[in-house]
């Protein structure tokens, strides 16, 4: 079994409050993500992003390690790690700095860039992501890319991130009790961003809402840069758990129901189609038309994307306010495992008024039978966030090294504090 090193492989490591995914993938020289192992088990021990049964937690994290190891014919050392919960907080800050030799360089947009993440933050928070959105340089403002550019002052906007430090502690301890080593600790909106949108979204405006058991991360872009990210507490269990209740019917096959018969507008389901309901206590399975199903769910999901578009109208007041492009031209884009529901696209039209569209890993090859899927682009993105914040140097590979040996380089552009 080779090291990840040697073959220049990236691993990331998805926790969600309904399933665990672990994905192997390998840099290609084109700079392409070629996907060489999948790892899935069903999660235990998370609700809502949070760790409350470490036990449990590190169980399933070492089954999905274990397959996608075997099916890589590799040893996982270190991953690339998601994060979610109603504890993500972001921020929008400005820096400025005299440009040092009236000609901008990299250790004047660092410098910019510090300035501006300087700010105080709560003490149980720490700093997961800090984004550059724009630059302006004496009068002239909107700059993507500053280096080069005359001037004598440089500012910099920039999109903070941040975490509750015990909530981060808790899931890197049960990744660390597997035996594996956090690379880097990713806000999980911001991966599936990443697995999903095209360059074209993200400067048209855009929200990405990655709708997964326990929350539904919500990342808005536009002008090319992230304007806020945020985690709404609910996502598709409430919907298992409505159709259990309905039907009297145990949570584990309430969750295969959804899945197999589910549909999100009643008026698409045949009026003689039928699905059989298991009971509980041993009883008798039953036959209900699968329309009854549908009048179930339907209304759950419209109060879940109900939620999201009064986030998204405030959102879009801050952002007048504040004198940002605010305009989801591109729409809005769902992905996650909640996001596989026939007839979700229609009903998400009528709440948010605009187009909508189910967002699968982009830009992959190797197994892309497996994994492109919605609930796998948090998995995904986390593998090109590794390929993005990471340069292999090909006369520095020794058999012994791990992925987090190499020499890491963390891009100018997505920075993580740990």
């Amino acid at each position: 079994m080779t090291k990840a090193a040697d073959k220049k492989l990236i691993v990331g490591l998805d926790i969600g409050t309904s399933k665990v995914c672990a994905l192997v993938g390998e840099v290609l020289p084109d700079g392409n993500v070629n996907v060489i192992g999948v790892g899935s088990s069903p999660s235990r021990g998370m609700d809502k992003g949070g760790v409350n049964d470490l036990e449990s937690v590190v169980k399933s994290v070492q089954r999905a390690v274990d397959q996608a190891e075997l099916m890589a014919d590799c040893q996982i050392s270190s991953v690339f790690l998601s994060l979610s919960g109603k504890h993500i907080r972001c921020q929008t800050e400005k820096g400025m700095v005299p440009i040092s030799d009236k000609e901008v360089t990299q250790d004047d947009v660092d410098n910019v860039i510090h300035t501006a993440k300087s700010v105080k933050i709560s003490d149980e928070h720490r700093t997961l992501h800090v984004i550059p959105q724009e630059f302006a340089i004496d009068y002239q403002e909107g700059i993507k890319n500053p280096v080069g550019l005359s001037g004598v002052r440089m500012e910099a906007s920039v999109h903070l991130i941040t975490c509750h430090n015990d909530m981060a502690r808790n899931i890197v301890k049960a990744v660390e009790r597997c035996g594996l080593k956090v690379d880097h600790l990713i806000f999980s909106g911001l991966a599936a961003s990443h697995a999903v949108l095209t360059a074209d979204e993200r400067e048209l405006g855009v929200c990405v809402v990655d709708i997964g058991g326990g929350t539904m991360d919500l990342a808005v872009w536009s002008g090319g840069a992230l304007r806020h990210a945020e985690v709404i507490p609910y996502a598709g269990n409430v919907v298992t758990s409505d159709i259990a209740y309905a039907f009297g019917t145990p949570p584990g096959d309430a969750e295969e129901i959804k899945v197999k018969y589910g549909c999100a507008l009643s008026e698409l389901v045949s009026k003689d189609a039928k699905v059989d309901v298991p009971s509980v206590g041993g009883r008798p399975s039953r036959s209900l038309q699968s329309q009854t199903l549908a009048e179930v769910i339907e209304p759950r999901y419209s109060e879940l994307l109900g939620l999201v578009n009064q986030k998204l109208l405030e959102i879009q007041e801050q952002l007048r306010d504040a004198g940002v492009k605010h305009h989801l031209a591109a729409g809005i884009v769902l992905t996650g495992g909640a996001a596989q529901m026939e007839g979700l696209i229609e009903c998400a039209e009528r709440v948010f008024r605009n187009q909508v569209r189910i967002g699968q890993p982009l830009e992959l090859s190797g197994l892309t039978d497996y994994v492109q899927a919605p609930h796998y682009a948090t998995a995904v993105g986390l593998l090109h966030y590794g390929k993005d914040s990471q340069t292999f140097d090909d006369s520095e590979l020794e058999p012994k090294r791990s992925v987090s040996g190499i020499f890491t380089k963390i891009s100018g552009w997505l920075r993580k504090e740990f």
